[in-house]
């Protein structure tokens, strides 16, 4: 049975200012978004430009870290941060939701295809690939902490891990794992070669919704759920009910895009 490392947080300290690997975990996730991006704007056939990509990634930080962290507050812990509202925006300290983050974007996106003039499916057309592999990094980080343990798990099963911070000795799922797997690699593979091809307006967007919401629906079976603002006593988790929308939103995207072409 294996024992979860307990990383130290603090990747380096630099004087009295230290670097927390979830931190360092978000710098990854945009890096790798401006190389994705600018290799495929030099692929050609892009709605973005290189020169714009900056502006948008910069758009886009702005709605993941402002929508992430309201979104933990109010979808999973708004009695805690009530009682601790100083804490709403220590976002080193992680908390961060997708489900947020992701309402964030969209806010950000619309502001910036306003702004550049694009129509906005091009836009969120274009993002969708360049963000399962930032998702895996954020997953990462919450390993690297320790955070977001899955639910105990059957002793045999050769990857159950103990997590110190659970507050037992029990064998969990490393459920951080199985998002890296399914939400990051996984979902970044079809993503990456169904867009390598065009695709009708909105077809990314709709697969993109599909497969994150089809996949957090999975792996929130062997995550430890939250409490969110239901409590735990529901059949299925606040991340699954998030994710329920994503998959029907995606369907419809998806079934839209390719009626508009056939027309």
């Amino acid at each position: 049975m294996l024992i979860h490392p307990q990383f130290d947080p603090v990747a380096f300290s630099v004087g009295p200012l230290a670097v927390r690997w979830y931190g360092l975990m978000y710098m990854v996730a945009f890096i790798q978004f401006l190389l994705l991006g600018r290799w495929r704007i030099r692929q050609g056939g892009r709605p973005v430009t290189a020169e714009q990509l900056d502006d948008l990634l910069f758009y886009g930080m702005l709605g993941v870290i402002v929508g992430g962290r309201l979104g933990q507050v109010l979808f999973y812990e708004p009695v805690y941060y009530l009682a601790h509202p100083i804490e709403i925006m220590a976002v080193w300290k992680g908390g961060m939701s997708f489900h947020g983050g992701f309402l964030g974007v969209l806010v950000a996106m619309t502001l910036w295809a306003r702004k550049a003039k694009l129509a906005w499916f091009d836009v969120t057309d274009f993002v969708a690939p360049l963000v399962p592999l930032g998702l895996a990094a954020g997953r990462l980080g919450n390993f690297i902490n320790g955070e977001l343990w899955g639910r105990i798990a059957d002793p045999s099963l050769p990857w159950a891990m103990v997590f110190p911070q659970a507050g037992d000795m029990e064998p969990r799922h490393p459920s951080q794992l199985y998002h890296i797997g399914l939400e990051g690699l996984l979902l970044f593979a079809i993503l990456w070669l169904y867009t390598a091809a065009p695709r009708p307006r909105g077809a990314a967007s709709g697969v993109f919704l599909i497969g994150y919401g089809c996949f957090r629906f999975i792996t929130e079976f062997f995550r430890e759920p939250d409490a969110g603002i239901f409590g735990q006593s529901y059949t299925i988790s606040m991340g699954q009910w998030l994710s329920l929308p994503m998959v029907l939103v995606g369907i419809l995207l998806l079934v839209l895009a390719y009626r508009r072409k056939s027309l």
